[in-house]
């Protein structure tokens, strides 16, 4: 390189670790000379394994083992925790805001690149349904997974201790809303756990809850065919689960989940998981984006049209050249996002060494889905698989692709022992407000309603 080169990435998910840890390995001599420099700039010191979420919230996983820390493994990058709120490609500096800026008064702080790799992901896509706001749960980060789990159990423990019907039935009742991947698998993988925890209550059974989940489309599980999308259908409604395709949340104020075929159902429980939108800050900057808020990008990861800038997984609109029609894009999904960090990483070494760039092509492999324990679909490479040999796919792809050895040797090990052994069923929803009870000890105020109550997570 004839320069030194600083290169920034935006986002610590998928495509911010690999791209960064590509460029570490291919950059190592220039790095240790100090002709270059990567900085990532990350919302959290982690990346999360999405696919491993499900399970981590039926309690299969820990969730200390479904995130990879970032400054373990990227050790000659510079890790920022912070957000960056606005890019300026013009003059190459990005507006970053940190927990330091917040201490000490100041708004954001401005960071120099040469080369920057605009990678933040997505964000939930919601609806303005009335109440969703104040009484929907997410099912994107490992924390809204473990708080989900946590609430769950809670209201099972709500139901076992109150005699009144309509606080009971609201409390066993769970709505998802959303028929995607997220949705399917975390209502199949709770159901699931929720039904083993029921023989520990002496006045809960599985047939006394209600799980509910709301598709505005015709069929779930896009990803997977229409062919196993209907086999999902059937084998959820055989263990009592309502599946209420074409039809939308309207409400959920109250605590009552009104839905556009007119049904209500009066709910403590609505998982929200109807979908992603591109991350606000791809229009805070001065960049190329598609109709739909997506950086426009070539085959080579380069933003179209703009030199020194790069985009890749979610916040990217990149070409599909492996595909028979003229104009289809990626999908963006975790198996892209993997793949084009390592393009990426390699065609930003090339354009500062001055040699051709790759261009990315990728065939989908295919798509697998765990419905549960022993329970899944799939279809690789055209071949479509349910039930337990899906289910083990399922587990031996996602263990496959889980970054780092050190994750893949824990995973495998608590598999093992949750095979050997009973689940876990117990909520620690306490760990949501670590300083409650200490508080109240110190002269604080009592809790006024149940959802300040200390060891309670709703």
């Amino acid at each position: 390189m004839k320069e030194r080169a600083r290169i920034l990435v935006v986002g610590g998910g998928y495509v911010g670790m690999y791209t960064a840890l590509r460029l570490q390995r291919k950059l190592k001599g220039e790095l240790s000379r100090g002709e270059a420099e990567i900085t990532v700039v990350t919302p959290d010191p982690y990346m999360t394994y999405q696919p491993f979420l499900p399970e981590a919230a039926a309690g299969s996983i820990s969730p200390r083992h479904v995130v990879v820390p970032l400054r373990r493994v990227l050790h000659r990058c510079r890790v920022v925790v912070g957000e960056v709120t606005s890019v300026d490609h013009a003059v190459r500096t990005a507006v970053v805001s940190t927990l330091a800026t917040a201490e000490d008064g100041r708004a954001a702080e401005l960071l120099g690149y040469d080369e920057i790799v605009l990678a933040p992901g997505s964000v939930s896509r919601t609806l303005p349904v009335p109440g969703l706001a104040e009484h929907g749960i997410g099912f994107k980060t490992v924390e809204e997974a473990i708080g989900l789990r946590n609430h769950v159990i809670e209201q099972m423990d709500i139901a076992s201790s109150t005699r009144d019907p309509g606080v009971r039935d609201a409390a066993l009742t769970f709505v998802f809303v959303g028929g995607g991947y997220a949705g399917v698998e975390a209502l199949a993988e709770l159901e699931d756990m929720a039904r083993y925890a029921a023989r520990y209550y002496h006045n809960v059974r599985p047939e006394d809850m209600k799980w509910i989940l709301v598709e505005a489309t015709g069929r779930v599980l896009p990803e997977v065919g229409a062919e196993l999308g209907r086999y999902t259908v059937t084998q959820l409604r055989r263990r009592n689960i309502q599946v209420l395709l074409g039809t939308r949340l309207d409400s959920c104020a109250d605590r009552v989940a009104v839905l556009s075929d007119g049904q209500r159902f009066p709910t403590r429980t609505v998982v929200w998981t109807a979908g992603v939108q591109p991350h606000p800050l791809l229009a805070a900057t001065d960049l190329p984006l598609t109709g739909r808020g997506r950086l426009k990008c070539t085959a080579e990861l380069a933003v179209d049209g703009t030199a020194h800038a790069w985009g890749a997984g979610d916040a990217a609109s990149v070409p599909d050249v492996t595909a028979a029609e003229p104009g289809t894009t990626t999908a963006p999904n975790a198996q892209h996002a993997v793949r084009q960090a390592r393009v990426l990483g390699d065609n930003i070494v090339h354009a500062l060494r001055g040699e051709p760039l790759e261009t990315y092509a990728h065939r989908n492999a295919g798509s697998v889905a765990s419905l549960g324990l022993h329970k899944g679909v799939a279809q690789i490479y055209g071949r479509r698989l349910t039930g337990y040999p899906a289910w083990f796919m399922h587990r031996l792809y996602h263990l496959s692709r889980v970054p780092t050895f050190n994750r893949k040797a824990r995973v495998l090990a608590e598999w093992i022992l949750a095979g050997l052994f009973k689940r876990e069923i117990v909520s620690l929803g306490s760990l949501e407000h670590p300083r409650a009870e200490f508080e109240l000890a110190a002269g604080g105020k009592p809790p006024h309603s149940p959802s300040d109550n200390p060891k309670g997570s709703s």
